[in-house]
């Protein structure tokens, strides 16, 4: 059973798509658990603090407990660390500043803990194109784990993993390291059939250009498949992922 589920968002100059975010985990209705929200700033220059402090009033009223940390930072997997280590709940998850949740989002995650008695799930993304266009991607679990059946908004971790094996900071892909190397572990990990989160196409992971691509499949590569054991092989994914999100994007 799990009686608090932490949130946390990393933003830095966000003042642009950040209140989405705020707003969908405002919305929640969870019956069941507690919850906190951190947002942990890399020391923003625009109004990306101030945004985020006009809430602190209606998360009070809604029962939400409610942190911001603003402080410089040596990146935005250092400053998912931050967040893992304040963080109390029971479980732990990360909403990048631009994605949102469904409104029943964390109900569904407390139920599915509740009832699964798992260590790790998550669910389906909405993903929004830059040219408009919207598409379900689904959340598999299979022997032969790719990214492409692995959703980081949609995720859900007990936080006792997060802070026994904290992000390394060492390429743009720590977090799909993090689930990889939790395949490694005899965890019970969870997959449900539905959206629990909305991603926009635009960030770090889906910036066009063959340097960025290139950089991409390396870190993946290298500090994802390899570090965690497995087959040399998974380059081949690496590729045609990126080219898949040059097609798409």
């Amino acid at each position: 059973m799990i009686r608090k589920i932490s949130i946390v968002t990393v933003v830095c100059n966000s003042e642009k798509d950040m209140i989405p975010t705020i707003e969908s985990v405002l919305a929640q209705e969870c019956r069941d658990v507690q919850v906190e929200y951190r947002i942990i700033d890399g020391k923003s220059t625009d109004g990306t603090v101030e945004i985020a402090r006009s809430y602190c009033n209606r998360m009070k009223e809604k029962g939400i407990f409610y942190e911001i940390v603003s402080e410089k930072d040596s990146g935005i997997y250092d400053a998912m660390n931050k967040g893992i280590r304040l963080a109390s709940g029971d479980v732990t998850a990360f909403i990048n500043s631009g994605d949102w949740y469904e409104p029943d989002t964390l109900q569904k995650v407390s139920e599915t803990f509740r009832l699964q008695q798992c260590d790790l799930m998550f669910g389906n993304i909405r993903i929004y194109r830059q040219d408009g266009s919207i598409f379900i991607k689904k959340a598999r679990l299979r022997k032969f784990q790719t990214s492409r059946d692995w959703n980081h908004p949609s995720m859900f971790v007990r936080s006792f993993l997060y802070k026994k094996y904290p992000f390394l900071n060492r390429g743009i892909h720590d977090d799909y390291g993090f689930y990889l190397k939790m395949r490694t572990f005899p965890l019970k990990i969870v997959v449900i059939d539905q959206v629990l989160a909305n991603f926009r196409m635009g960030g770090a992971s889906n910036q066009k250009g063959i340097g960025k691509m290139c950089r991409r499949i390396c870190d993946r590569y290298k500090y994802c498949y390899r570090v965690n054991g497995y087959s040399r092989w998974y380059l081949i994914e690496c590729v045609i992922t990126e080219v898949a999100k040059w097609l798409l994007a």
